[in-house]
């Protein structure tokens, strides 16, 4: 469990409500935050980049009747694209209204009058779902990341489950994979260094073990594919204990294994 949670105010109404709500609450495990106040359409809300690159743990949304046609079609445009943990602060709605939020990707929601505690609850019970399940459709956003198969248990992937898909990933899928992963790490009591180190050392051996995969251990061109050196390629496989031969196929030009 973290000890403090941070979570974004999203809204497009006027700004009393973000001044009311932003500070610490908790005792200081729970912050709220106002996004930058120049962006006030929906879709820009949800898309700042403080909110969609990780900067908060969750982003928390009001919608009432008035704002919810906005909130629906910006949540539509970026499907697959939205940060990991939204909740909503459903403020006279009806359950289809809000039943309809979640099925665009909303995590969860809360109802006025604002209760500190039960936010921090649904945000770590949220949070605690990503980094359980992963069972529906892959997509670049963080949460994705969990959701495409990236992070399907709480321990995080096996190798095999990495090396099944890593090559086959975007470039912001693997942001994704990465930022999510720091996330788990960041609840646990590792350093940096040692968070850091884990999520690096874990990519390089999917990546190197998923190109010798399908190059048949072919080190040569592995390494090509990688656009590494062949030396520095075989440094990062010394580096991680990794063998060519289990990788040997019967594929033409698949070369003997040999350490230079």
């Amino acid at each position: 469990m973290r000890e403090r949670l941070d979570c974004a105010l999203l809204t497009l109404a006027p700004d009393d409500w973000v001044a009311a709500l932003s500070g610490p609450h908790l005792g200081g495990r729970l912050h709220l935050h106002a996004l930058r106040r120049d962006r006030t359409a929906a879709d820009a809300l949800l898309g700042d980049p403080a909110l969609t690159r990780g900067r908060y743990d969750a982003g928390l949304l009001y919608a009432d009747e008035a704002s919810l046609p906005a909130w629906r079609t910006a949540l539509a445009a970026r499907a697959g694209r939205l940060p990991a943990v939204l909740l909503v602060y459903a403020v006279g709605l009806r359950a289809q209204a809000v039943h309809d939020l979640i099925g665009l990707g909303v995590s969860d929601f809360v109802r006025p009058p604002f209760c500190p505690e039960e936010l921090r609850a649904r945000v770590e019970s949220a949070l605690g779902r990503l980094a359980r399940v992963g069972l529906a459709e892959p997509g670049p956003d963080y949460g994705g990341a969990v959701r495409g198969g990236m992070l399907p248990a709480a321990d995080g992937p096996t190798e095999a489950d990495l090396c099944d898909t890593i090559l086959d990933r975007s470039g912001e899928e693997l942001e994704a994979y990465a930022v999510a992963l720091a996330m788990q790490r960041a609840t646990s009591r590792e350093s940096f260094r040692e968070a850091k180190s884990q999520v690096v050392a874990r990519f390089e051996r999917a990546y190197i073990r998923a190109a010798l995969g399908r190059h048949g251990g072919n080190v040569t061109l592995a390494a090509r594919m990688a656009q590494k050196h062949r030396r520095a390629f075989w440094a990062l496989m010394r580096k991680h204990d990794i063998d060519p031969a289990p990788y040997r196929t019967d594929i033409e030009g698949a070369e003997p294994a040999r350490a230079g």
